[in-house]
């Protein structure tokens, strides 16, 4: 049976989740209602990241891995993984696992009537101040975008491939997925997703990436959405 859906697992020095990442991967392949593949994305990891993903490839058909030269970022990472997508979904979660991969099932019922599906983490399991810069952070992202997300920075997300490789990535964009699938006309829906506390490894993102960076991303968003170009084929010969 062909693949249906790739996962893509953003990976920078993750070492330490790496064996429970391959744990809950293969299980999901079990009752996973789309034929699903993994494809991890070693952004530049200092650590022993690529040896270890190497060798869950090499046990698992159905895992492969493409490895940066030097780390350049979650976006690229993403954006790397849909350029490399060719399968007619693309998903998307983070190696911490604070999302977990049978929640993919979830989005999955509602995939076929929308273009993007993203999960919205209920009761999460975050430090106060992480969960507030949030809060404002998105906030201040549905006053640009006006997309009607709550919570676009969950790392659990299934898209329509055909759109996500039009989706013209930049630093910080992966935040505003939901509102390039608008530019698109796209339909977008979310859906209340389990969350987990970090259980190893340390957290990339600080105050900076939480609060400051994305409200300078949402000014280069604004400056996208006035230039973006759209069309749609009527007919080829």
């Amino acid at each position: 049976m062909t693949h249906q859906l790739t996962v893509i697992i953003p990976i920078f020095n993750e070492e330490e989740n790496l064996e429970r990442v391959e744990k809950e991967l293969t299980d999901f392949l079990k009752i996973a209602t789309k034929k699903t593949k993994y494809l991890l994305v070693n952004d530049g990891s200092s650590d022993r990241s690529q040896e270890m993903i190497e060798a869950i490839c090499q046990r698992n058909s159905d895992f492969t891995f493409i490895q940066f030269q030097k780390n350049c970022g979650l976006s690229a990472a993403i954006k790397a993984g849909f350029d490399y997508c060719d399968t007619e979904l693309v998903g998307y979660i983070d190696a911490d696992l604070q999302t977990s991969p049978t929640d993919f099932n979830l989005l999955i019922e509602h995939i076929g009537d929308y273009e993007l599906i993203t999960g919205v983490r209920s009761n999460r399991k975050d430090s106060f101040i992480k969960n507030m810069s949030s809060l404002i952070a998105n906030s201040i992202r549905r006053a640009f975008t006006n997309d009607g997300m709550d919570d676009t920075g969950c790392p659990l997300k299934i898209i329509k491939t055909d759109y996500a490789k039009k989706i013209p990535m930049f630093k910080g964009l992966h935040r505003f997925l939901p509102a390039m699938i608008l530019l698109q006309n796209g339909r977008i829906k979310q859906i209340p997703v389990q969350h987990f506390p970090r259980i190893a490894g340390t957290a990339k993102f600080g105050l900076w990436n939480r609060l400051i960076g994305p409200l300078l991303d949402c000014f280069a968003y604004w400056w996208m959405k006035k230039r973006y170009i759209s069309y749609q084929i009527a007919n080829k010969g």
